[in-house]
């Protein structure tokens, strides 16, 4: 008999993903038949994000569509995991009969349980255990590319910023312990990840709940001594926890990319302190000064949330004119929405009109700050990894981290994915760099 074949859908973010990578791994251990594909599955697990309201409604509409007939006339049995079904357990159990089985974030690791149940039962199954429980150590089924892949070092948070209901979806912040990072990472690294990006809802946090202190300068000396990688890539990080030390290993390990992803949310002092975000407007000044002093040619990615209950004229002012002179060379920029359970929620009701026009603004000045930053970058070498070829060769450099900020094609010939190549920036095409491959 063949075996079951089995669809996954991952939304939302990298975190996400890791997580959608491990149930890969167990269904296949389990002997099912798993696959992207959706059409003709027996059950598709959707693994979903409950951020941000346009993430619930992606989460939903895929369940809706999905939950019906697919074209061979047989409705597909539908598990719904991660974060919306966290959330919103009672609303999917009781009001979304399409789903039939319901997997917490607590649970990814009885996955094939849960589809098991679905395929043979009748009546909805749900499985949700301690959120708060240790980080899952269960391998993964890499899907992002055969060159690089994310590396998880802790889940959940304690930052509990007032617009964020991550914490409560996720938990608490638990580090994974730094032998089993340094085991996977080197596993990845052999299997041909040369890139390695490394997330959690803070990296900067990582250690301090497992060691009594944070630890991330000494997990990224660790990573460098594998042999087999080229590239780190740190995301999201916490501006107050960027300390000296952390600054020197990064400027001085060429295997650590030069690019940081420090999501600062806004520079006014009232809007952070209205955030709950630790430190103000001068800190977060002075610390990009100290990065772009101390790490030569940084790249930096940040958030930014546009339109809080209460933002004046002037501190929108405030933060259109840092972002002028900061110059981030990446930002996603947001129009504040609330979230129904979160402190912000209870403040002043919103005008959503706002929060999207001001976005829209400072999403035109940061365009025209990355437009600078390409037309910079002409006539520089810079290596880039190869990620595959549709006409020209696509791939990034330490500029571009991937699925958020594009890539550089290629002119040349005999080139390989996975391989590493030294491109000249001759212009730059539809907001994106362009480049000719240097023949050694």
């Amino acid at each position: 008999m063949a075996a079951k074949k089995i669809g996954i859908v991952s939304l939302g973010c990298a975190k996400n993903l890791v997580n959608s990578e491990q149930m890969m791994f167990l269904l296949k251990s389990a002997g099912y038949d798993v696959t992207g594909e959706t059409e003709n599955a027996d059950a598709v697990v959707i693994n979903t994000c409950a951020f941000i309201e346009s993430a619930k409604s992606e989460a939903i509409e895929t369940i809706l569509e999905l939950g019906e007939a697919d074209s061979g006339g047989k409705r597909r049995k539908i598990v719904v995991a991660g974060c919306l079904a966290q959330r919103y357990k009672e609303e999917i159990l009781h009001e979304m009969p399409e789903i039939d089985a319901v997997v917490g974030v607590g649970s990814f690791d009885r996955i094939s349980e849960a589809v098991k149940a679905a395929l043979e039962g009748t009546e909805k199954q749900e499985f949700f255990g301690d959120i708060n429980s240790r980080v899952s150590e269960t391998d993964r089924v890499i899907t992002t590319s055969g060159s690089w892949a994310y590396l998880k070092i802790a889940e959940g948070c304690d930052n509990r910023c007032a617009y964020c209901i991550i914490p409560e979806i996720r938990g608490r912040f638990r580090s994974r312990p730094m032998e089993n990072i340094i085991e996977e990472a080197a596993r990845l690294a052999v299997r041909g990840s040369k890139e390695l990006i490394i997330v959690a809802q803070d990296v900067t946090r990582y250690g301090l709940d497992l060691y009594g202190k944070t630890r991330l300068a000494d997990l990224l000396k660790a990573l460098c001594r594998i042999e087999e990688l080229k590239w780190i890539r740190l995301h999201y990080l916490y501006p107050d926890e960027i300390y000296d030390e952390l600054i020197d290993v990064i400027a001085e390990n060429d295997k650590i990319l030069k690019y940081l992803d420090i999501p600062v949310q806004h520079i006014s002092d009232g809007i952070l302190e209205k955030m709950n975000r630790r430190g103000g407007g001068s800190e977060i000044r002075a610390l990009f000064r100290r990065l772009r002093e101390r790490i030569p040619g940084l790249v930096l990615r940040t958030s930014i949330i546009a339109g809080l209950p209460g933002e004046s004229d002037t501190e929108f002012d405030e933060l259109c004119e840092f972002l002028r002179e900061a110059k981030i060379e990446r930002a996603g920029i947001f129009g504040y929405s609330p979230e129904e359970g979160t402190p912000a929620a209870l403040m002043d009701r919103p005008d959503p009109d706002t929060a999207v026009r001001r976005a829209e603004f400072l999403t035109g000045i940061q365009s025209r700050i990355m437009d600078d930053f390409n037309d910079s970058r002409i006539g520089s070498v810079t290596t880039v990894l190869i990620e595959g070829k549709t006409g020209l060769y696509y791939g990034r450099s330490y500029a571009e981290s991937p699925d958020v900020d594009g890539y550089i094609a290629v002119a040349g010939s005999g080139i390989k994915p996975g391989e590493f190549v030294d491109v000249r920036i001759t212009g730059v095409k539809d907001g994106e760099p362009v480049g000719m491959r240097i023949e050694k």
